[in-house]
């Protein structure tokens, strides 16, 4: 194997490619080919190395013949999770082929969204692995001191616990599908691959259990809460591995954890008063709401085919289903409906105004807010019965985008019980995160819950395929929306995605998704 940074980070018995090269994936500028040796020689070269260990996060590698400057297509966290996310699920259309599959669930272990979501996963994983042992290296040669190193650590530790976390829910069944999460969930790889022994013994490292990737993410925010010093919204901080916790905790159904961590972030973000104003291009990475975001720029992004105004404006390729804009709860004044601000309209169609930079593409990915850790507290106060702290914060994410907050604004009268107000904050979340890649992680997680009336069984039905009609976005009018994409059942085979065929060559011991 080559000695060089771009080749070590891959391995092809790991991560099932056809080849050990890498093209451009990693942007080290100005160090674009430099030794395994050399690479932690020196506290210049370990910040470009942890650079470039973002940018995999924000690119990613689409095929291995991609001769672009980028190279990818946005997988993991670029903008792949926004928009599989949502089209994995029933509140957007797919208008056209590009997203055919994921929206039909007509995938196979060679199809490319679902394939290159676990390669380019393992592949940042394997970065974050390498960045880990290269700085504790670097500290025992007194390079670096252990306080940069702890920072370093804590960032890489961050990404790999989001990223196992990510991959986990959509190849692996939700936490409580099983007593215990004993059921199999993915790998959880913590070595950094870059000799051969190293690649034949993680080429057959078998499946963890669900259980054990969860404690094995927790292990790794919490270590990230504890070492981290970067305050930037586009590096990992102690703020966003809290953050992460309450949604770790939340699919966990740990609902006590998801309010400790929550608290602890009090006072530290702020809901923006203006809905809208997390996505200003001028701002998004600095307002007080934003936790955690990928950072994009006019030379860095997932180009025209995946950057997030590219695909969900410009070509118009993911619509908002008439399914969840004509939902009554989402009041007709609401200021998240507003034209030329957070929607956009073409042809009578309505579309996500959240990503706006078509020129550039370099709107920011935005992995967490912290309106997500507010509903996530809310949700768990309703759970465990505290309906007026459920309220309060339901209330505090909602009524910033009411038209008349005195009027429309729940009360304690709103919600006479537990299951009421959990189904009122999901909707919630439906409207306040749509088209943030949110909707699959709580299908995934409410399979089999046990209040009834919130329950989801397996995919739910979606609008036809490319084929919304305009008259659907025409609130009052009485139109009536068919969903002839047919839910598919939580014991169908589809409802996991399988195990990248790539993946299967080299590891067979690892073990297929059942039915695939």
């Amino acid at each position: 194997m080559k000695n060089l940074i771009k080749t070590i980070l891959l391995s092809v018995a790991v991560l099932g490619m056809s080849s050990c090269t890498e093209d451009k994936i990693l942007d080290l500028n100005p160090i674009n080919n430099i030794s395994d040796a050399a690479a932690f020689s020196t506290p210049a070269y370990i910040a470009a190395y942890m650079n470039g260990v973002y940018n995999a996060a924000a690119i990613g590698q689409y095929n291995a013949a991609s001769t672009s400057p980028n190279g990818g297509r946005g997988y993991i966290w670029g903008a792949a999770f926004v928009e599989q996310g949502e089209a994995r699920g029933e509140d957007v259309v797919n208008m056209a082929t590009f997203y055919q599959l994921t929206y039909t669930a007509t995938y196979d272990p060679t199809t490319a969204n679902n394939v290159y979501y676990w390669v380019d996963g393992y592949r940042l994983i394997g970065r974050c692995n390498l960045m880990i042992e290269g700085v504790n290296d670097a500290v025992s040669k007194g390079i670096i001191t252990q306080a940069v190193a702890n920072d370093y650590i804590g960032q890489a530790k961050f990404l790999r616990a989001i990223t196992h976390f990510e991959i986990l829910t959509n190849f692996a069944r939700p936490y409580n599908f099983t007593a215990g999460g004993t059921h199999p969930g993915i790998p959880y790889r913590e070595v950094g691959v870059n000799t051969v022994a190293e690649i034949t013994s993680e080429a057959a490292k078998p499946r963890n259990t669900v259980a054990e990737c969860y404690a094995k993410v927790l292990a790794d925010l919490t270590d990230a809460e504890n070492l981290i010093t970067t305050k930037l919204t586009a590096k990992a901080s102690k703020g966003a591995a809290i953050a992460f916790k309450t949604r770790v905790y939340l699919q966990k159904r740990d609902w006590a954890n998801v309010i400790a961590e929550g608290t602890k972030l009090n006072g530290l973000y702020k809901l923006t008063e203006d809905p809208a104003a997390p996505f200003v291009l001028a701002n998004n990475l600095t307002n007080t709401e934003s936790i955690f975001s990928i950072q994009h720029s006019a030379t860095s992004n997932p180009q025209v085919n995946a950057a997030l105004a590219s695909v969900l404006k410009n070509r118009a390729l993911v619509a908002i289903s008439p399914i969840l804009w004509r939902d009554p709860s989402w009041l007709a004044d609401d200021k998240r409906r507003e034209d030329g601000k957070m929607i956009y309209t073409a042809a009578g169609i309505k579309y996500t105004n959240k990503y706006t930079d078509v020129t550039n593409m370099s709107d920011a990915a935005p992995v967490i807010r912290y309106a997500e850790v507010v509903l996530n507290m809310a949700e768990a106060q309703a759970r465990l019965s505290n309906l007026p702290a459920a309220l309060t914060l339901l209330n505090s994410v909602r009524n910033r985008s009411l038209a008349t907050p005195a009027t429309q604004a729940y009360t304690a009268a709103s919600f006479t019980t537990d299951a009421a107000m959990v189904a009122a904050i999901l909707k919630e979340r439906r409207i306040e995160f749509l088209q943030e890649g949110r909707r699959w992680a709580d299908i995934h997680r409410l399979q089999g819950d046990p209040i009834a009336s919130v329950a989801i069984n397996g995919i739910p039905a979606k609008v036809a395929n490319a084929t919304p009609n305009k008259d659907a976005y025409v609130l009052g009018n009485g139109f009536v929306v068919t969903t002839p994409v047919a839910a598919i059942p939580s014991t169908d085979y589809r409802f996991l995605w399988p195990i990248p065929q790539v993946e299967m060559n080299t590891n067979p011991g690892l073990g297929q998704n059942p039915d695939w």
